[in-house]
């Protein structure tokens, strides 16, 4: 994989080297030992322990063979699959206009059964109505996207949303109170988003918790971030999109999910939370 200027990446690629490090020298085996228990030049044992080379996921398991930790093999493979994928600056995500982008995350949606997601910036996009959802990715557009098709990517957004009344598919929404208050648009449009999050938060399969604005809370607003089902985890930052896989790194996220979402309130005093909201538009 070339090398990424995220510093996130290049953690993970260190991390993954890391752990197959400590595994060969748990197993007693030092670098021309595990290279020639491997089959393979000395070198490609120094460039991968030092992360200057990124194994394949064939490396990885012959390593974790040599090493008697065949159990381990499948977990690091996930850790190289996250790093390879991990980092997509949103230029190159989005250089054909925002329609594609919105388009690229349709299979994940229609394939997830459990959703999570927590927002500290802005109303979550299966949630959004159409005016909110044109403001944003209007913004979007205007700071970072040549191509103008916000119509076009706001009729896909819209058009996800039907997985929201598929019954067996169960979502979770975590808001931080300030977003609430927070909109692009006018009061009007701020006014029709807030209706819709008392009634969509009236399905069923559909929780909508708000994580109240206090002094002493025991846990900072974080990145926003989404969790499907307990496969991938979506990280949207400044600067990129951030995918992970990585089962101990999904469950990372998890537990901060968890964490947020007792501090949440939910029911009839989110509702009051909305609505106040609401009336302090007019």
């Amino acid at each position: 994989m070339p090398a990424s200027g995220s510093s996130s990446v290049q953690q993970a690629r260190r991390l993954l080297a890391d752990r197959l490090r400590e595994l060969a020298r748990d197993a007693g085996w030092d670098g021309k030992g595990l290279a020639a228990a491997c089959g393979w030049h000395p070198s490609k044992v120094s460039r991968i322990s030092t992360a200057k080379t990124q194994p394949s996921a064939d490396d990885i398991r012959v390593w974790c063979r040599a090493c008697g930790a065949e159990d381990q093999a499948e977990d690091l493979v996930a850790s190289l699959h996250a790093v390879e994928g991990m980092w997509v600056e949103w230029r190159r995500m989005e250089r054909s206009g925002l329609r594609r982008a919105q388009e690229k995350v349709l299979p994940l949606f229609e394939r997830t059964h459990w959703f999570r997601a927590y927002s500290s910036w802005f109303v979550p996009g299966l949630l959004q109505t159409h005016g909110y959802t044109a403001d944003v990715l209007r913004a979007v557009q205007r700071r970072r996207v040549t191509v103008d098709d916000v119509a076009d990517a706001v009729a896909v957004r819209m058009e996800r949303q039907r997985v929201l009344r598929d019954a067996p598919r169960r979502f979770a929404f975590l808001v931080e109170e300030p977003v609430l208050s927070n909109g692009l648009g006018d009061a009007d449009t701020q006014a029709e988003q807030l209706d819709r999050l008392i009634t969509i938060g009236a399905l069923p399969n559909v929780s909508i918790g708000v994580v109240p604005t206090r002094l002493g809370r025991t846990r900072m607003p974080a990145e926003g971030f989404w969790i499907f089902d307990t496969a991938q985890v979506n990280v949207e930052l400044v600067s990129g999109h951030l995918t992970l896989t990585q089962p101990s790194e999904v469950g990372m996220y998890g537990d901060a999910f968890a964490a947020l979402a007792d501090m949440a309130v939910y029911g009839a005093k989110a509702r009051a939370l909305i609505r106040k909201a609401r009336d302090s538009l007019v």
